[in-house]
C-alpha cells in the first residue's frame, strides 16, 4: 500500500465504524464482515474476494493502535484543508494558495523515501515531512527502509490444518551480503556518494520554502559508492540468500488461506523493520471427512432396520474417540445430526461441532431369512403408498 492510498482511503467507512469506535467494535465488524466476504463462502465470486482483501487492510491499520493513530493523524492533515486544496494540489487554508505542485509527485517522494513501506514502514508521519521538506536547508538523513515482504507455501494433511501443525518453511529473500559485510565494496570501504552526500536522497523541483527529495540515482538510495563493487552482490550490498525456519500454522486453518506472519520477511536496512512473510496454506483431502466452516463433516451408513426402528450408533471422529449418537425411530435417508465440540479449532480456541449425515445402507445380497423377513414386512406395508403425496403435489401444481 503506497503514502498515497494510506492517507486517501476511508477505513472507518470500509468497516462500517465511526471514527470514535472503539478496538473491539472495529474487531466485531471486521469478524462480521470477514465472515460474509471470505472466499470460502464465496465461490468464484471475484467481487467479494476484492470486498475481503478491503476489509482485510482496513483493519491492519485501523485495527492496529499506533497505525490507526498515524493514520488518523495522516488524515487530519491532509484532509481538513490546512495543506492541499481540491484535485490534490498545495495550498493555503480552504484550499486557494499559492503552491503549484503535484499530490502525486509529493507521495511519490514519501514512498521513495521510505522504501516503499508507507506510513507504518517508517516513523511515522514526522519522518515522512522530515524527508519530504526541507526545511533547514540542510541535507536530510537517509530514511530506513523496510524489508522484502516474502510469500511461501506449505500443504498440510487434513489433520494438521485442523488441529495446527510446526512445518519447515526454506525461503530466499535479498539479505545484507556475507562476502562484503553488506557495504558492496569487496574491500569493505565505500565512500560516500559525493551527489547526495551520503544521504541517499536528492532534492529536486519546489518553490520558496518547499523542496522535494527523490533517492539518489547514483548511489540508488544507499548513500554509499563502492570503487571496487563486491563480485557477489555487484555493488549493491544485497544478495539472495536461502534459508530454512520452522514455522507455526495454527490450527483451523482452510485450504488457500494465507497466513500473515509480521517481521519474519528479509531484514530491513539502515534499521529499518523487517518484512513480512506470507505463507498459503494447502489443505489435503480426507478419505472420511470434510469441512463446513468451522464444522468437520462425515457421512455414516445405517441399516434399513436402524433408520425405521431407531437406536444407538457410533460415529467415528477425527483424532478422538467415537462418539454415541441417538438415532430417532423412522429417520430418513440424508438427515444429518450434531455431534457438538467434535468439529475444527476457532479462533478463540472453542471448536465447531461435527455434522454427521445418515445415508441408509440397501443390501447387495440377501439370504433367505432375509428376504423371507423383508417379504414379510412387504405385505405388511402394501397398503402405504410412498409416493402418493408426490403425484397429489404434482397434480395440484
Amino acid at each position: 500500500m503506497n503514502t498515497k492510498d494510506f492517507v486517501e482511503k476511508d477505513y472507518y467507512k470500509v468497516l462500517g465504524v465511526p471514527k470514535d469506535a472503539t478496538e473491539a467494535e472495529i474487531k466485531k465488524a471486521y469478524r462480521k464482515l470477514a465472515r460474509e466476504n471470505h472466499p470460502d463462502a464465496n465461490k468464484g465470486d471475484a467481487s467479494a474476494e476484492a470486498r475481503f482483501k478491503e476489509i482485510s487492510e482496513a483493519n491492519d491499520v485501523i485495527g492496529d493502535p499506533k497505525k490507526r493513530k498515524e493514520y488518523d493523524d495522516a488524515r487530519a492533515l491532509f484532509g481538513n484543508g490546512a495543506l492541499f486544496g481540491q484535485g490534490g494540489r498545495a495550498g493555503g487554508p480552504g484550499g486557494g494558495g499559492s503552491f503549484n505542485f503535484d499530490l502525486g509527485d509529493l507521495f511519490g517522494g514519501a514512498q521513495g523515501g521510505a522504501g516503499g513501506g508507507g506510513f507504518g514502514g517508517g516513523g511515522g508521519i514526522g519522518d515522512v515531512f522530515g524527508g519530504l521538506f526541507n526545511r533547514g536547508g540542510g541535507a536530510t538523513r537517509t530514511q530506513p527502509r523496510r524489508g522484502q515482504d516474502i510469500e511461501s507455501e506449505v500443504t498440510l494433511s487434513f489433520t494438521e490444518a485442523i488441529e495446527g501443525a510446526t512445518v519447515p518453511l526454506r525461503m530466499s529473500s535479498q539479505q545484507p551480503c556475507a562476502a562484503c559485510s553488506g557495504t558492496g565494496d569487496k574491500n569493505g570501504t565505500p565512500r560516500v556518494c559525493p551527489t547526495c552526500v551520503g544521504t541517499g536522497q536528492v532534492s529536486r523541483g519546489g518553490s520558496g520554502s518547499f523542496s522535494l527529495t527523490d533517492p539518489c540515482v547514483d548511489c540508488k538510495g544507499r548513500g554509499l559508492i563502492a570503487e571496487n563493487p563486491c563480485e557477489v552482490c555487484k555493488g549493491s550490498g544485497r544478495a539472495k540468500s536461502s534459508r530454512t525456519m520452522q514455522v507455526r500454522i495454527p490450527a483451523g486453518v482452510s485450504d488457500s488461506q494465507k497466513i500473515r506472519l509480521r517481521g519474519k520477511g528479509a531484514p530491513g536496512e539502515r534499521g529499518g523493520q523487517n518484512g513480512d512473510l506470507y505463507v498459503v496454506v494447502h489443505v489435503d483431502d480426507h478419505p472420511v471427512f470434510g469441512r463446513k466452516d468451522d464444522n468437520l463433516t462425515v457421512t455414516v451408513p445405517v441399516s434399513f432396520s436402524e433408520a425405521a426402528l431407531g437406536g444407538e450408533i457410533k460415529v467415528p471422529t477425527l483424532g478422538g474417540p467415537a462418539v454415541t449418537l441417538k438415532l430417532p425411530a423412522g429417520t430418513p435417508n440424508g438427515r444429518t445430526m450434531r455431534a457438538r465440540g467434535k468439529g475444527a479449532v476457532r479462533k478463540d480456541g472453542t471448536r465447531g461441532d461435527l455434522l454427521v449425515t445418515v445415508e441408509v445402507a440397501v443390501p447387495k445380497e440377501l439370504d433367505d431369512k432375509a428376504r423371507e423377513a423383508l417379504e414379510t414386512f412387504r405385505e405388511a406395508t402394501a397398503s402405504e403408498d410412498p409416493r402418493a403425496e408426490l403425484f397429489q403435489a404434482a397434480k395440484g401444481a
